[in-house]
């Protein structure tokens, strides 16, 4: 209904109308890589809000330690985009950082490791906080790596940090206090999502072109089991009560829930349209899941374990965050 407006005009109007809508609710992102664009759902009445530019390519997200603000990596775009994430309201860009795909700060919140996806290299970052409140940058050290860096765990001392190569077929990790590589490990057919058991003794690596996740012992730096979920295991999403994770069946077209404490997969359940990345709410009732080739946000009640609604999003859905979740687990 804005469409007749001017540019400018048409942002402010948005803005206002994000804020209307949205100050008394919680709200999902969901990043259309595609598009270059970001959609914004009302959680409470399951129901789009409005789209926001972003940069070109936003594939993966981060909200600052303080849950003020929402980090978006234009990969394509080579810069960092900031908004407030419960209105959508642009806030700041970090410009410079070349082909940021994917990103993760440290458990002390001083260090972010960003994955050139393209470019084969990963990057560490010193992180801090402007006078404004937003995060800032300043890079530390550059790792040539393999084939397409691709996700990224850090462990729970903040020393260690681990990434998936994906054509590769690899796992590296690396020391930050001596900022060296410390092991490179080859896994199964391109590992994407990855993850860490709360005790922080074995990292989950989600084997995309098979059908299952890698279990590894990361101080060995061996693999211990394969776990079986289903074709195209991809992303990983720990539920919050440390001990199930959710791994997304891409090609399958299914969520497995993985038991952390016997390794096993005690439930798979359908989930349409190339199950991507996933978020939890903060009670643990809902799973947001990004349907990568149907353009929707799945919402399934964890309950029944069904999808009981579809949200019309953008093209190619990546990443997702519930704003006024329970934390990162």
């Amino acid at each position: 209904m804005l469409g007749f407006l001017p540019p400018a005009l048409k942002a402010i109007c948005l803005s206002i109308l994000f804020t209307a809508s949205s100050a008394l609710a919680n709200v999902v992102v969901v990043l259309n890589s595609r598009d270059a664009n970001i959609t914004l759902i009302d959680v409470a009445t399951q129901t789009k809000l409005a789209n926001v530019p972003a940069g070109k390519e936003p594939h993966h997200l981060y909200p600052t330690p303080d849950g003020k603000f929402l980090m978006v990596a234009n990969a394509a775009g080579n810069s960092i985009s900031i908004y407030d994430p419960l209105t959508g309201a642009a806030k700041g860009q970090i410009t410079g950082i070349p082909d940021p795909y994917h990103l993760a700060l440290s458990p002390d919140n001083k260090w972010m490791v960003i994955a050139a996806n393209r470019l084969n290299h990963v990057d560490l970052f010193a992180y801090s906080t402007g006078p404004d409140g937003l995060p800032a940058l300043k890079l530390v050290k550059r790792w040539p790596v393999g084939l397409v860096p691709s996700h990224i765990v850090w462990s729970a001392d903040n020393r260690h940090v681990f990434v998936t190569l994906q054509e590769s077929n690899e796992i590296v990790a690396f020391d930050i206090v001596s900022q060296t590589q410390i092991w490179k490990i080859k896994t199964g057919k391109l590992p994407a999502g990855i993850a860490i058991t709360p005790d922080d003794k074995l990292l989950m690596v989600g084997i995309m072109g098979e059908d299952y996740v890698d279990i590894i012992d990361w101080r060995k730096a061996r693999s211990v089991q394969k776990l079986r979920t289903a074709a195209g295991a991809h992303a990983m999403r720990a539920l919050g009560d440390r001990k199930h994770q959710f791994v997304s069946n891409r090609v399958a077209n299914s969520i497995s829930m993985v038991d952390m404490t016997t390794m096993t997969v005690v439930d798979t359940f359908p989930v349409p349209g190339g199950p991507d990345c996933m978020e939890i709410s903060a009670d643990m009732k809902t799973l947001y899941v990004t349907s990568r080739w149907a353009k929707q946000l799945s919402i399934i009640d964890l309950a029944t374990r069904k999808v009981i609604k579809q949200v019309p999003v953008g093209s190619s859905p990546h990443g997702v965050y519930v704003h006024k979740r329970a934390g990162i687990l």
